[in-house]
């Protein structure tokens, strides 16, 4: 294990290092000014993506859609994530974070125009799509098609499996003393209960846990905050400087330090929000809707919610009542922020994490589900549900360093091809935002071609 543990730090020091830096957050900012700041709609994503009627073709509402991928998203990388980064970047990862969000948001919304453009409807109706099919049909590249789906299946079980029952059985040890065994095996259980029913059964699922789990943890953060309100301009302060001048980050020179704080920060930000990764368009392409634009804008809420508010919020939290200091990291860091709340704040953290990491276990079986569908075709996807459950029981007992690093190795290998195609497919997400977005025709549906409408044979 200590050897595993050993090779994939050696590899995420070449695959997080400045070149993926740059080009991530380089894609989030091209795209930004490309798209004419894409944020500044989002008043209008957030009012469509409450609206619940039958836009378009599709499997599940928009809503649904965007539920689902929020559940994937906010995860234990908007806890245990944040925590992990401001602990090894200091404070200044927080502000990273932030901005990932903030500029992802572009990114968030340029991928799910392109999962919907190119979205193919199989034999039996249901909708598939997302950065394979956009590489295939878009580019003419199958091969890097099949690289990020081979990346997805593989990264599903970090990002969205094993480290998300690591940080609930962490924590249910630490709160409860209950044996990562016992509740390792509650989680596989009512994973397999809602998995086993498809995308409707997860997305019915979402609609409900994802609006309370958020509005849930955000109101522990706000009664922590407002009783060191006091402090907050100074936490603040403390963030921003840190960013840009590395204080707080142990070891090393100034210029090493700032890019160790970015480094955590913009890592987890990706974690955390997924901009860039790829994996939320893929339940976007389900969605009813009558053109690419509505649903994109619909997604790009999604990289709101969870970076800039959800995460925000921890990181002000850990920084502002000082825990960070500490020499904690993970979980036990995030549990002793939220013991300054009297009485029940280890079991508001731990009601938080468990829904936040039940909701991203099921989100992320949809991803894995469909790139081994792209793969191997339907016949594929039972053998891997059950491989997905029983993942949950190995993530519960299984070292928390060795499941963080593969997650992070997992991540930069399955961003690489979807910025990709990204950027060169960011002619198409900019013609299609002005004949919809721009040019005031946002009901309006997609005119497709002959070969845009074709189906491909799915076995």
């Amino acid at each position: 294990m200590d050897a595993i543990e050993k090779f994939f730090t050696w590899l995420n020091g070449y695959l997080w290092g400045p070149p993926m830096l740059v080009i991530l957050f380089g894609t989030h900012l091209y795209l930004t000014f490309r798209l004419k700041i894409i944020q500044r709609y989002i008043p209008l994503a957030i009012k469509l993506s409450f609206s619940r009627k039958k836009e378009g073709e599709g499997d599940v509402s928009q809503f649904g859609a965007l539920t689902t991928a929020l559940a994937a998203t906010i995860g234990t990388g908007n806890i245990v994530g944040v925590a992990t980064a401001v602990a090894l970047g200091g404070p200044g990862a927080v502000l990273w974070c932030w901005l990932t969000g903030v500029f992802g948001i572009a990114t968030k919304y340029a991928e799910a125009v392109l999962a919907v453009k190119y979205r193919v409807k199989t034999s039996d109706g249901t909708m598939l799509g997302g950065p394979m099919y956009a590489l295939e049909r878009g580019l003419r590249m199958k091969w890097a098609g099949v690289a990020f789906a081979v990346f997805t299946a593989i990264a599903a079980f970090g990002i969205g499996n094993t480290v998300q029952a690591n940080s609930i059985a962490t924590m249910a040890h630490e709160v409860g003393h209950i044996s990562p065994w016992v509740s390792g095996l509650v989680m596989t259980v009512l994973t397999a209960v809602v998995i086993l029913g498809g995308i409707k059964s997860i997305a019915r699922v979402c609609e409900g846990l994802v609006p309370f789990m958020a509005i849930f943890y955000i109101a522990g953060c706000l009664f922590i905050l407002c009783k060191g309100a006091a402090d907050l301009p100074g936490t603040l302060a403390l963030i921003v400087k840190a960013a840009f001048t590395g204080k707080a980050v142990a070891g090393g020179a100034a210029g090493a330090a700032i890019m160790t704080a970015a480094r955590y920060g913009i890592a987890r930000g990706l974690f955390s929000n997924e901009s860039g990764l790829g994996s939320a368009p893929i339940v976007a392409a389900a969605a009813k809707t009558c053109n690419p634009v509505r649903q994109a804008l619909v997604s790009s809420t999604g990289t709101f919610w969870d970076t800039v508010v959800v995460c925000a919020m921890t990181g002000l939290v850990l920084v502002n009542t000082g825990v960070w200091k500490s020499g904690l990291q993970g979980a036990a860091l995030t549990k002793a922020a939220f013991e300054h709340i009297p009485t029940v704040g280890p079991v508001v953290l731990a009601v938080g994490l468990f829904t936040f990491v039940f909701s991203t276990v099921l989100g992320w079986s949809y991803y894995g589900e469909k790139a081994v569908e792209y793969l191997f075709g339907k016949r594929a996807i039972k053998p891997y549900r059950w491989l997905w459950v029983l993942a949950v029981m190995i993530g519960s007992v299984t070292s928390l360093p060795v499941v963080w690093n593969f997650a992070d190795a997992a991540n930069a290998l399955m961003a690489l091809p979807n910025l990709l195609a990204l950027l060169l497919l960011s002619g198409v997400v900019v013609a299609e935002t002005k004949r919809y977005l721009w040019d005031d025709n946002l009901d309006g549906t997609t005119p497709q071609t002959a070969e845009e409408s074709a189906v491909p044979e799915v076995v």
